[in-house]
């Protein structure tokens, strides 16, 4: 697993916030997707800080999207948006986009 990342998820009624930073890929995907789903009814996940997101990653982006669907905030880097830009992705209601210019 990357040294760099980190996944961290705080729980708030039935809200759960995931702040993700380093590197998202086949190695550690599944553990941003464990952090997103701890039985909550609306997410936001954190982006901002990735460095690296691959299709692990953006697989286990989409099926954190369709299990909150319209309860899911997803605010990426510049990169992460990049890459979900490419992989057509870039005008799911849930990324925030806005965040990416924010943030870096």
């Amino acid at each position: 697993m990357d040294q760099d990342f980190s996944v961290i998820g705080v729980v708030e009624g039935d809200h759960v916030t995931v702040t993700v930073t380093g590197e998202v890929d086949m190695a550690t995907a599944d553990a941003m997707f464990d952090a997103a789903l701890p039985g909550t009814a609306a997410a936001t996940v954190d982006l901002r800080a990735v460095t690296f997101f691959d299709s692990a990653a953006i697989h286990a982006l989409i099926r954190i999207a369709e299990h909150y669907q319209d309860a899911l905030v997803v605010l990426p880097s510049s990169r992460v948006l990049r890459v979900l830009e490419i992989s057509g992705l870039g005008d799911q209601p849930w990324l925030k986009q806005d965040a990416a210019d924010a943030g870096e």
